[in-house]
């Protein structure tokens, strides 16, 4: 076989994080930055993946969204990733906000949601990480408690900021959905904690897999041909330091195979 025979790796796009009030030490001065944590990039990759940012483009930038166009952005990837940080703006989901919510980012909120919709529409993967879940809940229809606790979700707190990804709780895994069939040998395990949101009522064909044990929901997928998932951990974060917590790298394998597969049709 030829280097031209050898398929080329998977192409995943990952969403990233925004930051407008740049820290003066950064040196940016009056910029605005978009970045990717280095744990979900070096996981896709470490899975033999290749990784690219997908840089938000707003409509007051120099580059006009004309330039970019959504179709083309998945034609030339193979699955998106969606990943944590600011809380979603609670008009995405027909609601007015609450002092509970902390910073949004409306422009972020509208990529999001317009590249997930494409990819889901091309059947091609999409996995939402946190952040990413709950948009994936959105963007189908569902909501999201703007604050777990203030809410009456559930009387216990899922962040701690001393101890950010440290803190841990218990998952329970339905053994009949596609989370439950990752991790067949087990339905329960511990899993990271580092978010104040979450799904209230699920969008439409969106199921849930697992849960907190304080009813949480912690994992879904939308019924569909297609694979778009999320969970409401931090799975890059399971990097063998605590060795309770639940392994990360067949979650991510199920995703690259689905990509796999979506390309092969």
């Amino acid at each position: 076989m030829t280097a031209s025979d050898t398929p080329r790796k998977l192409i995943i796009g990952v969403s990233p994080r925004i930051l407008r009030q740049v820290p003066r030490e950064l040196g940016f001065r009056g910029k605005t930055l978009q970045y990717l944590e280095q744990s979900v990039a070096q996981w896709v990759m470490a899975l033999d993946a290749v990784v690219f940012m997908v840089p938000t483009v707003e409509r007051e930038s120099l580059i006009r969204r004309a330039h970019v166009d959504i179709p083309d952005i998945v034609a030339a990837l193979d699955g998106l990733i969606l990943q944590g940080g600011a809380d979603i703006d609670p008009s995405a989901y027909g609601e007015a906000p609450t002092h509970t919510v902390g910073a949004v980012d409306v422009l972020r909120d509208r990529f999001e949601l317009d590249l997930l919709r494409a990819f889901a529409a091309a059947g091609k993967p999409v996995f939402g990480i946190c952040r990413g879940m709950q948009l994936i809940n959105v963007a189908f229809g569902g909501t999201l408690h703007q604050d777990l606790r203030a809410d009456g979700a559930t009387p216990a707190s899922h962040v701690h900021a001393e101890l950010y990804d440290e803190h841990k709780h218990p998952l329970r895994l339905d053994p009949r959905t596609w989370i439950g069939a990752i991790y067949g040998d087990t339905d329960e395990g511990w899993v990271n904690s580092i978010h104040h949101q979450g799904v209230k009522a699920l969008g439409r064909g969106v199921v849930a897999g697992a849960w907190s044990d304080d009813g949480v929901i912690e994992a879904i997928r939308v019924e569909s041909p297609g694979f778009v998932v999320g969970v409401q951990w931090h799975p890059e974060f399971h990097d063998g330091r605590d060795v309770d917590l639940l392994a990360a790298d067949p979650l991510m394998q199920a995703f690259l195979d689905a990509a796999e597969a979506a390309r092969g049709r």
